[in-house]
């Protein structure tokens, strides 16, 4: 008797399913391709023209200073953003990292001397502004640029790859263009730095040099990473030791650029751990108590990258913490890592 054998295997199957993967990352490929449509050589053109600070673009640039430092006196946002997007700030940064990319070095130089220039008479115009006209109270767009952090990084290397790749593409997308203009938003701090010269804070001007660094650094770094990954012909020279001197002392002055903003990364991550277990500590300890929800919004997380750091209870005399519930709650703190060394006070009122 012949013995009957079945092939349960799934030929058919198994095919359309390689295929069907094959066709996915056939899609994700062409999803994500930003090699099409490059135009190298229209490129590089646009972006030699954008870089030169001279006649109307430098009028426009003052022009834009001025709107720029009236909204941060208003502490008006749309007026800041119409002054990003008229502001011709772009070029010198993008032409820096275009043309260390292709090892340009007129591109570099040009680029490197117009942002120069760019800075200088910006913040001049700033400071002439806040000289006649000084805020009546600090505002809030103004106080944000006087204190950068790791966001602003995220904002200038995604807004200038954002840029670099629309600049490559035939026909660039000036919408995408405006965009990076109003998210790297190079021309606040420099407002906010000759407000801080006008009125002698040191701290401010500093604050909003720092900003401003940070956000031309890493657009032109993200330029630098989007002309590479797109392979654009790189010039070459006899004189192979003078390039590679203009290109280290460049790498050495972003490198020293980018060492803050690291740690700025690093304090970052740190205040961000501590406030998450603080806010953690008073839902699960504070909140229990009576009036326990009116505690914690009341109350105030003090960050310290010392052992300073400090939470801050203020009952308003609606609830007594008697020295029982004050140990139990100091005890507490031991379960969060972040949280040993934080002092917990509380503001008591006397009763009449």
């Amino acid at each position: 008797m012949m013995e009957t054998k079945f092939d349960f295997s799934d030929k058919p199957q198994d095919a359309s399913k390689k295929q069907a993967s094959t066709l996915n990352l056939a899609y994700l490929r062409q999803l994500f391709d930003i090699t099409k449509g490059t135009d190298y050589a229209a490129t590089l053109e646009a972006v030699r023209q954008d870089i030169p600070f001279r006649g109307a673009t430098a009028w426009v640039l003052i022009c834009s200073i001025f709107i720029a430092c009236i909204g941060l006196n208003t502490d008006s946002t749309a007026v800041v953003i119409g002054a990003m997007l008229i502001a011709p700030l772009m070029g010198p940064v993008l032409g820096t990292g275009v043309g260390l990319a292709i090892n340009d070095l007129d591109m570099i130089k040009s680029a490197t001397q117009n942002f120069i220039v760019m800075v200088l008479l910006s913040a001049i115009t700033a400071t002439v502004f806040f000289l006649f006209f000084p805020l009546q109270q600090e505002s809030s767009e103004l106080l944000a640029r006087t204190q950068p952090d790791i966001r602003d990084v995220f904002i200038a290397f995604f807004g200038g790859a954002a840029l670099a790749i629309a600049r490559t593409k035939k026909g660039a997308i000036a919408s995408v263009i405006f965009g990076v203009a109003i998210a790297t938003a190079l021309m606040p701090p420099l407002c906010t730095i000759g407000y801080g010269i006008a009125v002698g804070n040191v701290s401010y001007a500093l604050g909003a040099l720092y900003l401003f660094f940070i956000n031309a650094t890493f657009i032109a770094f993200a330029s630098f990473v989007v002309v590479k990954l797109l392979r654009f012909p790189m010039i070459h020279y006899a004189d192979s030791k003078r390039r590679r001197f203009v290109v280290r002392v460049v790498s050495f002055f972003a490198l020293l650029v980018m060492i803050p903003a690291g740690v700025t990364f690093v304090n970052a991550l740190g205040e961000n751990a501590f406030r998450k277990q603080a806010n953690a500590y008073l839902d699960t300890h504070v909140s229990v108590l009576p009036y326990g929800d009116y505690l914690v919004s009341s109350a105030a997380i003090q960050y310290s990258r010392k052992s300073d750091s400090q939470l801050l209870l203020n009952p308003l005399g609606l609830v007594q913490i008697d020295s029982v519930t004050m140990r139990v709650l100091e005890q507490k703190l031991a379960n969060y890592d972040k949280l040993h060394d934080v002092k917990l006070i509380v503001f008591s009122k006397e009763k009449d």
